[in-house]
């Protein structure tokens, strides 16, 4: 039984002639005496009368027609949905991002797509930057978004976001006071330093090439632990700028120019490049890079929508 076999049945039945439903689907007469042959062989009972001129329904006709308008009206519904998913996306979106991220970048950014795509579902996967390539790359995730530079052939990467590291100092703090200051002013202060991860690797061979060793207070795991500790004026540290915007508006924290220092921190979505996107997905690839991605499979860009947005630290 197939779906042709259910919409000849129908318009037969309605119609009442044979000839009248070859017309109406524009087939021949013979294809539709075969089609319904077909359907009744199938399901093993008669299911129109022919006679007299007229077409009429038997018992095992009767009880059939009422199924075969729920199932065409149910494969109508189909069609409808997911041609209204293609329209508009809906479904489930996941994006992994370490802490920083997660609370300063991706809620503006999930903010605005969710005004214009109310019907998806974001989810963010908090891990660090290591765990993140790795939800990417075993697809367990739809999106990263991680620090760079970042070299993998299996992945796509697009600029999302830029910011500074910046050292961070409290209001009150005696090198608050100065417009800049060298690197070896700063070593010379208690300083709240990552524990681990590229970001330390970068501050440990920044201190290292002016043979400067610096006075260490604490090691830590969390930058939102960190800015707390420094409001707390256990130290001074590097954080990234958009992590302390409301502090440094407020007045409770000062970022320190360092002499001659500069350190981007520049964040970029990343996913799998063999992933062909689903509408949904695509919708937020467009959203977040303002671009449309080229599909590894034929080539094509997909078309862009509107607007954009970790850290490893």
């Amino acid at each position: 039984m197939d779906i042709d076999q259910l919409k000849t049945f129908l318009t037969v039945s309605r119609l009442k002639s044979f000839s009248r439903a070859a017309e109406k689907l524009h087939v021949t007469q013979p294809s539709i005496s075969a089609q319904i042959r077909n359907l009744e062989t199938f399901l093993g009972h008669r299911l129109l009368e022919r006679g007299g001129g007229k077409v009429t329904l038997t018992a095992a006709g009767r009880v059939f027609e009422p199924f075969a308008e729920d199932s065409l009206s149910r494969l109508n519904h189909i069609i409808l949905t997911l041609a209204d998913l293609e329209r508009s996306p809906r479904g489930a979106l996941s994006v992994s991002a370490n802490d920083s991220t997660a609370l300063y970048v991706l809620p503006v950014l999930f903010r605005k797509f969710r005004k214009q795509y109310p019907r998806v579902a974001l989810n963010i996967v908090r891990a660090e930057r290591i765990k993140s390539l790795e939800l990417v790359l075993d697809r367990e995730v739809d999106f990263g978004v991680v620090s760079l530079p970042l070299k993998d052939q299996r992945l796509h990467v697009e600029v999302i976001h830029q910011d500074q590291f910046v050292l961070v100092a409290p209001a009150s703090h005696p090198l608050a006071a100065f417009e800049s200051v060298s690197l070896q002013q700063v070593a010379q202060h208690s300083l709240l330093l990552p524990k681990q991860g590229r970001r330390r690797e970068q501050l440990d061979d920044l201190f290292s090439q002016e043979k400067l060793v610096p006075r260490i207070a604490m090691e830590l795991d969390s930058n939102e632990l960190l800015k707390r500790l420094i409001l707390s004026e256990m130290g001074i540290g590097f954080l990234p700028k958009i992590n302390v915007l409301d502090e440094l508006r407020a007045g409770t924290l000062k970022v320190i120019q360092i002499e001659h220092v500069e350190i981007p921190r520049d964040l970029a979505l990343i996913s799998r490049n063999d992933n062909v996107l689903t509408s949904t997905g695509n919708a937020f690839f467009s959203f977040a890079t303002g671009k449309g991605r080229l599909s590894s499979k034929n080539g094509a860009r997909t078309t862009p929508s509107d607007d954009s947005s970790e850290a490893e630290e």
